[in-house]
Protein backbone atom coordinates (compact mmCIF):
# COMPACT_ATOMS: atom_id res chain seq x y z
CA UNK A 1 0.00 0.00 0.00
CA UNK A 2 1.12 3.53 -0.76
CA UNK A 3 -0.22 6.45 1.27
CA UNK A 4 -1.21 9.18 -1.17
CA UNK A 5 -3.21 11.33 1.23
CA UNK A 6 -3.42 11.73 5.00
CA UNK A 7 -5.83 14.28 6.44
CA UNK A 8 -6.58 15.20 10.03
CA UNK A 9 -10.35 14.84 10.52
CA UNK A 10 -11.17 15.23 14.20
CA UNK A 11 -10.16 15.06 17.86
CA UNK A 12 -12.90 13.40 19.87
CA UNK A 13 -13.41 13.60 23.64
CA UNK A 14 -15.52 10.46 23.62
CA UNK A 15 -16.81 7.51 21.62
CA UNK A 16 -20.02 9.25 20.58
CA UNK A 17 -18.02 12.12 19.06
CA UNK A 18 -15.96 9.92 16.70
CA UNK A 19 -16.59 10.19 12.93
CA UNK A 20 -19.70 8.49 11.59
CA UNK A 21 -19.68 5.94 8.80
CA UNK A 22 -18.24 2.48 8.26
CA UNK A 23 -14.65 3.12 7.20
CA UNK A 24 -12.26 0.71 8.94
CA UNK A 25 -10.10 2.09 11.73
CA UNK A 26 -6.61 1.07 12.86
CA UNK A 27 -5.58 2.37 16.27
CA UNK A 28 -2.08 3.22 17.49
CA UNK A 29 -1.37 3.33 21.22
CA UNK A 30 1.51 2.94 23.65
CA UNK A 31 3.07 4.23 26.84
CA UNK A 32 3.64 7.96 27.04
CA UNK A 33 6.83 9.00 25.23
CA UNK A 34 7.13 5.75 23.26
CA UNK A 35 7.55 7.61 19.96
CA UNK A 36 3.99 7.29 18.64
CA UNK A 37 3.75 10.67 16.91
CA UNK A 38 7.10 10.19 15.20
CA UNK A 39 6.06 6.74 13.99
CA UNK A 40 2.73 8.02 12.63
CA UNK A 41 4.53 10.79 10.76
CA UNK A 42 7.01 8.29 9.32
CA UNK A 43 4.23 5.92 8.32
CA UNK A 44 2.22 8.59 6.52
CA UNK A 45 5.19 10.47 5.09
CA UNK A 46 3.97 13.71 6.70
CA UNK A 47 6.45 15.46 9.01
CA UNK A 48 3.89 17.29 11.13
CA UNK A 49 0.69 15.26 10.82
CA UNK A 50 0.88 14.11 14.43
CA UNK A 51 2.28 16.74 16.76
CA UNK A 52 5.52 15.70 18.46
CA UNK A 53 6.14 16.85 22.01
CA UNK A 54 8.90 16.32 24.54
CA UNK A 55 6.23 16.27 27.24
CA UNK A 56 4.73 12.81 27.89
CA UNK A 57 0.94 12.65 27.77
CA UNK A 58 0.45 15.36 25.14
CA UNK A 59 -2.22 13.39 23.26
CA UNK A 60 -5.44 13.41 25.29
CA UNK A 61 -8.18 12.95 22.69
CA UNK A 62 -9.04 10.29 20.11
CA UNK A 63 -7.52 11.65 16.89
CA UNK A 64 -8.74 10.44 13.49
CA UNK A 65 -6.67 10.78 10.32
CA UNK A 66 -8.27 9.82 7.00
CA UNK A 67 -5.85 7.82 4.85
CA UNK A 68 -6.34 7.60 1.06
CA UNK A 69 -10.06 8.35 1.62
CA UNK A 70 -10.34 4.64 2.53
CA UNK A 71 -9.53 4.11 6.20
CA UNK A 72 -8.80 5.90 9.45
CA UNK A 73 -5.54 5.90 11.35
CA UNK A 74 -6.51 6.56 14.97
CA UNK A 75 -3.99 8.15 17.32
CA UNK A 76 -4.94 7.31 20.91
CA UNK A 77 -3.70 8.90 24.15
CA UNK A 78 -0.82 7.07 25.75
CA UNK A 79 -0.88 5.37 29.12
CA UNK A 80 1.61 5.48 31.95
CA UNK A 81 3.60 8.49 33.12
CA UNK A 82 2.25 11.93 32.28
CA UNK A 83 2.33 15.24 34.12
CA UNK A 84 -1.42 15.36 34.71
CA UNK A 85 -3.66 14.77 37.69
CA UNK A 86 -4.90 11.31 38.59
CA UNK A 87 -8.47 12.44 37.88
CA UNK A 88 -7.62 13.47 34.32
CA UNK A 89 -5.52 10.33 33.83
CA UNK A 90 -8.50 8.18 34.85
CA UNK A 91 -10.77 10.10 32.48
CA UNK A 92 -8.36 9.59 29.57
CA UNK A 93 -7.90 5.89 30.35
CA UNK A 94 -11.67 5.41 30.35
CA UNK A 95 -11.94 7.28 27.04
CA UNK A 96 -9.37 4.96 25.47
CA UNK A 97 -10.86 1.76 26.83
CA UNK A 98 -14.38 2.75 25.75
CA UNK A 99 -13.12 3.34 22.24
CA UNK A 100 -11.13 0.11 22.02
CA UNK A 101 -13.81 -2.14 23.50
CA UNK A 102 -16.91 -0.60 21.86
CA UNK A 103 -15.93 0.99 18.53
CA UNK A 104 -17.44 -1.23 15.82
CA UNK A 105 -15.29 0.26 13.05
CA UNK A 106 -12.04 -0.72 14.82
CA UNK A 107 -10.29 -3.48 12.88
CA UNK A 108 -6.91 -3.74 14.60
CA UNK A 109 -4.69 -2.22 17.29
CA UNK A 110 -1.00 -1.47 16.96
CA UNK A 111 0.64 -1.41 20.39
CA UNK A 112 3.92 0.51 20.52
CA UNK A 113 6.60 -0.84 22.86
CA UNK A 114 10.00 0.80 23.48
CA UNK A 115 12.46 -1.83 22.29
CA UNK A 116 15.15 -0.65 24.70
CA UNK A 117 13.21 -1.62 27.83
CA UNK A 118 12.16 -4.82 29.50
CA UNK A 119 8.42 -5.47 29.62
CA UNK A 120 6.97 -2.67 31.77
CA UNK A 121 4.21 -3.23 34.34
CA UNK A 122 1.78 -0.86 32.62
CA UNK A 123 2.48 -2.47 29.22
CA UNK A 124 1.73 -5.90 30.67
CA UNK A 125 -1.42 -4.57 32.32
CA UNK A 126 -2.67 -3.08 29.07
CA UNK A 127 -1.89 -6.21 27.06
CA UNK A 128 -3.67 -8.30 29.69
CA UNK A 129 -6.73 -6.05 29.39
CA UNK A 130 -6.78 -6.32 25.57
CA UNK A 131 -6.39 -10.08 25.77
CA UNK A 132 -9.33 -10.27 28.19
CA UNK A 133 -11.54 -8.50 25.62
CA UNK A 134 -10.11 -10.57 22.73
CA UNK A 135 -8.95 -7.41 20.96
CA UNK A 136 -6.69 -8.11 17.97
CA UNK A 137 -3.33 -6.38 18.24
CA UNK A 138 0.20 -6.31 16.84
CA UNK A 139 3.23 -5.11 18.78
CA UNK A 140 5.42 -2.44 17.18
CA UNK A 141 8.92 -2.33 18.67
CA UNK A 142 9.97 1.33 18.46
CA UNK A 143 13.38 3.08 18.50
CA UNK A 144 15.15 -0.05 17.28
CA UNK A 145 17.82 2.06 15.56
CA UNK A 146 19.27 2.65 19.03
CA UNK A 147 20.07 -1.07 19.51
CA UNK A 148 22.49 -3.47 17.87
CA UNK A 149 21.03 -6.53 16.16
CA UNK A 150 22.09 -8.78 19.03
CA UNK A 151 20.61 -6.41 21.61
CA UNK A 152 17.34 -6.24 19.68
CA UNK A 153 17.10 -10.01 19.36
CA UNK A 154 17.70 -10.35 23.09
CA UNK A 155 15.01 -7.77 23.93
CA UNK A 156 12.49 -9.48 21.64
CA UNK A 157 13.26 -12.86 23.17
CA UNK A 158 12.82 -11.50 26.71
CA UNK A 159 9.58 -9.73 25.73
CA UNK A 160 8.07 -12.87 24.21
CA UNK A 161 9.11 -15.03 27.15
CA UNK A 162 7.64 -12.54 29.66
CA UNK A 163 4.27 -12.49 27.85
CA UNK A 164 4.13 -16.27 27.57
CA UNK A 165 4.99 -16.60 31.27
CA UNK A 166 2.45 -14.02 32.46
CA UNK A 167 -0.53 -14.39 30.12
CA UNK A 168 0.35 -17.24 27.74
CA UNK A 169 0.21 -15.25 24.51
CA UNK A 170 2.76 -14.50 21.81
CA UNK A 171 1.64 -11.63 19.55
CA UNK A 172 3.12 -10.69 16.21
CA UNK A 173 5.98 -8.18 16.52
CA UNK A 174 7.04 -5.69 13.86
CA UNK A 175 10.42 -3.97 14.23
CA UNK A 176 10.18 -0.23 13.57
CA UNK A 177 12.23 2.94 13.58
CA UNK A 178 10.78 6.37 12.90
CA UNK A 179 14.32 7.60 12.24
CA UNK A 180 15.19 5.32 9.33
CA UNK A 181 11.75 4.11 8.20
CA UNK A 182 12.13 0.52 9.34
CA UNK A 183 8.79 -1.30 9.51
CA UNK A 184 6.77 1.05 7.31
CA UNK A 185 6.02 -1.48 4.58
CA UNK A 186 5.32 -4.23 7.11
CA UNK A 187 2.78 -2.11 8.98
CA UNK A 188 0.98 -1.01 5.82
CA UNK A 189 0.96 -4.59 4.52
CA UNK A 190 -0.51 -5.72 7.83
CA UNK A 191 -3.27 -3.12 7.63
CA UNK A 192 -4.27 -4.49 4.23
CA UNK A 193 -4.46 -7.99 5.66
CA UNK A 194 -6.45 -7.33 8.83
CA UNK A 195 -10.00 -7.81 7.70
CA UNK A 196 -10.23 -5.24 4.93
CA UNK A 197 -9.43 -5.33 1.22
CA UNK A 198 -8.73 -1.95 -0.30
CA UNK A 199 -9.87 -1.35 -3.89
Amino acid sequence: MKIASALFISSSPGLKNCPEGNLPEFAFIGRSNVGKSSLINMLTGRKNLAKISGTPGKTRLVNHYLINDQWFLVDLPGYGFAKISREIRTEIDQRVRNYLSKRKQLHHIFLLIDSRLLLQKNDLGFITWMNRFNLPFTVLFTKTDKLSRSQLNSKMKNFREALIKNISIEPQIIITSAKNGTGKEEILDAIEQFGFTFP
